[in-house]
Formats: structure tokens, C-alpha cells, sequence
């Protein structure tokens, strides 16, 4: 018998950058591992320490950005994913802050951050389907996407994103129908 998957949590922070509401995305860097150089937004495992979810997603975030947590207000919560790669259920928090604030990326977990307005998250044309490696001896899979600032965002990433369109009044738009993919 196995052991329960872990818990984990990631921030998907709304915050104003020139009066456009924005969040942050961050690019984990090429390792050997399960979600290498894939597109998330900040968090991580609990630690014994952490006294909630809420609570490990908000350290994780300022673990892996560098920025400073203190007026960030932890407004609800979106539909817990497992992850099988990685044993793990995520619990995606979803918070507001009058400003990000400065940001110092972890160069160990962190290989680049994307200040991504809202809108395009919300917009149809954002949604793609291609053969995506499953990290697993070459294994591949077709699976829809995201295609926000020209990166990939797929897998749990990608449910996140589509619970927040359809949260915030905006249905999912068709899948591309079969023919042509992205390669």
C-alpha cells in the first residue's frame, strides 16, 4: 500500500501593474526530475511547520520570488489536483495585493518569473494542443495548453487557469479540432 500523496500549494496572486490587473507565473529550471522547466505559479510542498495550506503557499511564494508576502490577502481557493508524476495534491490558493512589490528569484527554483496580465489568461486564442513529453522515458502525450508568453503552460497549471476563466464568468473555448498540431 502506498503512502498518501503530499500536500502542496501554490499563490495565484492578482495583483495592479499600470492599472491592469496581472499574476505571476514562474518557469522552473531544467533539472533532472518530473516538472522540469515547466511553466507553474510559485508554491510547494507543505512543511511540518506550516500550520495550513494557506500558509505553505504563501511561504513558498516568497521562497521562490523573493517578494514580500506581508499585504498579500488570501481570498479563496480554487479545486485541489493531483499530480501523479509527483505523488502530490495541490491546493491552488488564490490571493490579492495592492502591488507585488519587488522580487528576487531563488536561481535553484525559479529560472525566470512572467508578469502576465489577467486578460490574456482570458482570452480564447490562448488555447492550444500538442504532443507534450511526460518526463517519463520518452514518453509523450497529446494534451491541451495555454500558450501564454510564447511558454507552454499545460497539466495541473493548466486546469488552474481554466477553473480561474470559468470562476470569472469566461467558458472554456472549443479544443482545436483534429488535423494540424503544434509541434
Amino acid at each position: 500500500m502506498q503512502p498518501p500523496p503530499r500536500e502542496s500549494a501554490v499563490l495565484i496572486l492578482v495583483y495592479p501593474l499600470n492599472g491592469i490587473d496581472h499574476t505571476l507565473l514562474m518557469r522552473r529550471p531544467v533539472y533532472k526530475g518530473v516538472h522540469s522547466g515547466q511553466i507553474g505559479f510559485p508554491g510547494g510542498k507543505r512543511e511540518p511547520g506550516d500550520r495550513s495550506l494557506r500558509d505553505t503557499a504563501l511561504r513558498e511564494f516568497r521562497e521562490e520570488t523573493g517578494a514580500a508576502t506581508v499585504e498579500f490577502q488570501v481570498v479563496g481557493k480554487l479545486s485541489q489536483v493531483y499530480i501523479p508524476p509527483s505523488r502530490t495534491v495541490v491546493t491552488p490558493m488564490v490571493a490579492w495585493a495592492p502591488a507585488l512589490g519587488a522580487v528576487h528569484p531563488d536561481p535553484h527554483e525559479v529560472a525566470a518569473l512572467l508578469d502576465v496580465p489577467v486578460g490574456d489568461l482570458l482570452r480564447d486564442d490562448i488555447l492550444r494542443r500538442k504532443s507534450i513529453p511526460m518526463g517519463i522515458a520518452g514518453m509523450e502525450r497529446m494534451a491541451a495548453y495555454w500558450e501564454v508568453q510564447g511558454q507552454v503552460v499545460w497539466g495541473a497549471t493548466a486546469l488552474m487557469i481554466a477553473e480561474l476563466r470559468a470562476i470569472l464568468g469566461v467558458p472554456l473555448p472549443p479544443l482545436p479540432k483534429c488535423g494540424p498540431v503544434d509541434k
